[in-house]
C-alpha cells in the first residue's frame, strides 16, 4: 500500500513539474511571440529585407537660343560603390581594388568600414565613372555593390552661373533655378524593398516586397537667351576692364512679357566646382538680392507718378533755383546754371534733384510736401511700381528692399524728398527694370519670369504668360518715353539711327555706416530700346570699393554696347 501511494505521490509531482516547465514555456512563448513581437520583428527585417531607394533622375535646365531649347545643365552617371560588410570575404583585395581604380573618389576610413559587421550598408566611394565602375565589376568582389546616381554639368560652362545655382552634396538646389525651382527639379525617389534569404537572393514571396518607381523631376526652360547671356556678360567684362570697377550686372528684359532674357553679374564662377569658391558671395545673383540707392533713374518714376497724377506735363514749368529747401534741410543740383522757370523736361534732361522735389510739390495746392503727399508717393512707389517689394520671380535669394512709410517717424518731407531723386531707398535692378518695363510697355505691367516652359515628351511646351496689370495710365507710358528719348539724345551719337531708344542715368553715393562717405558711388543706367514700340529693356549697374562710378561715363557705355547689338540680334528694322 506504501509502495502505491509512493508511486501516487511522485507521478503527482511529476505531472506537477510537467505543467510547470509548459507553463514556463508557453510564457516564454508569449513573450516572444507577442510581447517581445515587434523586436524581433525589426530584427529579422534587418537581416532578411532589404531597401533600396531608387533616386529620381534630377530635372535638365534648358536654356534658349532664339526660340529652340539648348541644354544649360544636364546630368552625368556617376556611381556610389557601397559594401555590405556581412557579405564580404576578402576586405584585403577589395581595399586594394578600390584604392587602384578609384583612388581619388574612396572615403578615408575604407579599411574600418569594411569590418562593420553589424551594418548591412557602407558607402565606400562616391562620384565614380562609369569605366571606374566597369573595372571594379569585373573583379567580382563579394559584398560590394553599386548604385547609379547622377551629377550636374554644364555645356557653356558658367554661363549665366548665379541664375543657375547648383547642387550641393546632399542632392539639394541651392541658389537660382536650382534653389528656386527645386521641388520641380527634384522629383520623387522610389523605393525597391525586398524579403530575401540568407545569401541575400530575393524571394517573391511576402507582404513586404516593395517596388515603387522613381517619379524623375521636371526639365525646365528658362527664359535666358543663350546669345544675350554671353553678349551681356561680354559687355559687362568690357565695361570692367574700361572703368576699372570690381564688379557689375545687367538685366536685359522683353517689356511686353516680362520675360528676362539676361541676368548677367561679374564676378561669376564655375558651378561645376562651386566647393572651390572661397566667397560665398559669388553665389548670389546681385540683379534679385541687393537692394541700394539707385540715384537719379528714379526720377523716371517720380516723373511717372507726376504725369499720372496729372499734375505736371512734360511742357509745364516751374521756377528751379539749383537749391531748395524742405525743413532743415537744403537739397541742391549735381547740376548748376539751369536756372529760372524751366520745363520739367528740362529737368530730367539734366538730371535736376529740383525737379524731383518739385514733382512733389506740385501734389499740394501750397506746394509742401504733406502726408497726403508723401502717402501718395508711397501708394505709387511701393504698391503700384511695386519697389521695395519682392517680384516673385522664380529664383531663390530675392529680396525685397526698403521704403519707408509716411507713417513712420522717418517717413518725413526731407526722406520723402530725397527719394524723389533716388536717395534714402534701397530697391533692387529687378524691381526697377520690371517697374520700368511696365512703364514703357504703355503702362501695364508684367510679372518678371525666367520660365519659358517645359519638355515634356520631347517636345518643347511654351509657358503662359502673366495677365497684365495696370501699373500707369497708356497716356503717362507714352509721355515719360518722349521725356526719355528726349534726354537720350546727348547720346545718340553712340546709337543706331532709325530706332527709338531712351533711358536714365543714375549715381548714386554709398552710405557707410550710415552716412555718405563722399569717397565712393555706383553707376546705373536704365533704357530701352525699339522700332514701333519697345522690344528690351536693358538696366546696368557698375561699381568698386573706394570708388566713384558714374551713371554717365561707366554704365551709359554698357548700355549702349549692349542695346546696338540687341537691334541686330532681334532683326529689328529702323523707322523711315
Amino acid at each position: 500500500m506504501n509502495i502505491e501511494i509512493q508511486h501516487i505521490n511522485r507521478s503527482r509531482i511529476l505531472a506537477v513539474i510537467v505543467v510547470l516547465v509548459a507553463v514556463a514555456f508557453s510564457m516564454r512563448l508569449f513573450y516572444l511571440q507577442v510581447v517581445q513581437h515587434d523586436h524581433y520583428t525589426a530584427l529579422a527585417n534587418q537581416e532578411q529585407v532589404k531597401r533600396l531607394t531608387i533616386p529620381a533622375k534630377r530635372g535638365l535646365i534648358y536654356g534658349l537660343d532664339g526660340s529652340t531649347p539648348v541644354p544649360l545643365v544636364m546630368n552625368q552617371t556617376v556611381f556610389t560603390i557601397f559594401a555590405d560588410p556581412q557579405m564580404v570575404a576578402n576586405p584585403e583585395k577589395i581595399e586594394k581594388t578600390l584604392k587602384r581604380v578609384a583612388g581619388g573618389n574612396l572615403r578615408n576610413d575604407i579599411d574600418e568600414l569594411l569590418l562593420k559587421k553589424d551594418t548591412r550598408y557602407q558607402i565606400l566611394a562616391t562620384e565614380v565613372s562609369r569605366d571606374q565602375a566597369d573595372m571594379i565589376k569585373k573583379e567580382g568582389l563579394s559584398g560590394i555593390g553599386f548604385q547609379e546616381t547622377s551629377q550636374r554639368v554644364y555645356p557653356e560652362g558658367r554661363l549665366g552661373s548665379q541664375v543657375l545655382g547648383f547642387v550641393d552634396y546632399e542632392g539639394t538646389g541651392r541658389y537660382g533655378v536650382e534653389g528656386g525651382l527645386q521641388e520641380e527639379l527634384s522629383g520623387d525617389d522610389g523605393l525597391l524593398q525586398s524579403v530575401t534569404d540568407i545569401s541575400a537572393v530575393p524571394l517573391n514571396i511576402g507582404d513586404q516586397n516593395i517596388n515603387q518607381p522613381a517619379k524623375d523631376g521636371e526639365d525646365v526652360v528658362i527664359t535666358i537667351d543663350r546669345a544675350v547671356q554671353a553678349r551681356a556678360e561680354q559687355a559687362l567684362a568690357d565695361g570692367l576692364e574700361r572703368s576699372g570697377a570690381d564688379s557689375a550686372s545687367a538685366i536685359v528684359m522683353d517689356p511686353q512679357t516680362g520675360r528676362v532674357m539676361a541676368m548677367a553679374n561679374l564676378p561669376d564662377y564655375e558651378p561645376a566646382e562651386f566647393n572651390k569658391v572661397k566667397d560665398a558671395a559669388l553665389f548670389n545673383n546681385s540683379t534679385i538680392s541687393l537692394p541700394y540707392e539707385q540715384g537719379s533713374n528714379v526720377k523716371i518714376f517720380t516723373f511717372a507718378m507726376g504725369l499720372d497724377k496729372g499734375t505736371i506735363r512734360p511742357d509745364s514749368t516751374y521756377l528751379n533755383t539749383d537749391s531748395v529747401r524742405i525743413e532743415d534741410r537744403v537739397i541742391s543740383n549735381y547740376v548748376k546754371g539751369q536756372t529760372g522757370r524751366i520745363t520739367f523736361q528740362t529737368a530730367l534732361n539734366w538730371s535736376l534733384n529740383t525737379g524731383a522735389v518739385a514733382v512733389l510739390q506740385s501734389m499740394d495746392s501750397d506746394g509742401e510736401i504733406t502726408k497726403s503727399v508723401r502717402q501718395t508717393t508711397y501708394d505709387y512707389f511701393y504698391n503700384k511700381f511695386r519697389l521695395g517689394q519682392p517680384t516673385g520671380i522664380e529664383l531663390a535669394g530675392e529680396v525685397g528692399g526698403r521704403i519707408i512709410s509716411p507713417e513712420r517717424v522717418e517717413g518725413n518731407a526731407v526722406r520723402y524728398s530725397n527719394m524723389s531723386f533716388g536717395q534714402g531707398m534701397d530697391i533692387t535692378m529687378i524691381q526697377s527694370a520690371a517697374a520700368f518695363s511696365a512703364l514703357v510697355n504703355d503702362g501695364e505691367y508684367r510679372q518678371p519670369t525666367v520660365i519659358a516652359g517645359k519638355i515634356e515628351g520631347g517636345e518643347f511646351k511654351e509657358a503662359e504668360t502673366s495677365s497684365p496689370e495696370r501699373m500707369a495710365l497708356k497716356s503717362t507710358s507714352s509721355d515719360i518715353k518722349k521725356m526719355m528719348e528726349n534726354g537720350r539724345q546727348v547720346y545718340s551719337y553712340l546709337d543706331k539711327q532709325g530706332y527709338k531708344i531712351g533711358g536714365k542715368t543714375g549715381t548714386a553715393e554709398v552710405a557707410v555706416n550710415g552716412r555718405y562717405s563722399g569717397e565712393e558711388s555706383v553707376g546705373t543706367y536704365i533704357g530701352y530700346g525699339g522700332d514701333d514700340e519697345p522690344k528690351y529693356v536693358i538696366m546696368v549697374r557698375i561699381a568698386a570699393d573706394g570708388k566713384h562710378m558714374q551713371g554717365s561715363g561707366d554704365a551709359v557705355p554698357i548700355f549702349t554696347e549692349l542695346s546696338n547689338w540687341m537691334i541686330d540680334y532681334l532683326k529689328l528694322q529702323p523707322k523711315v
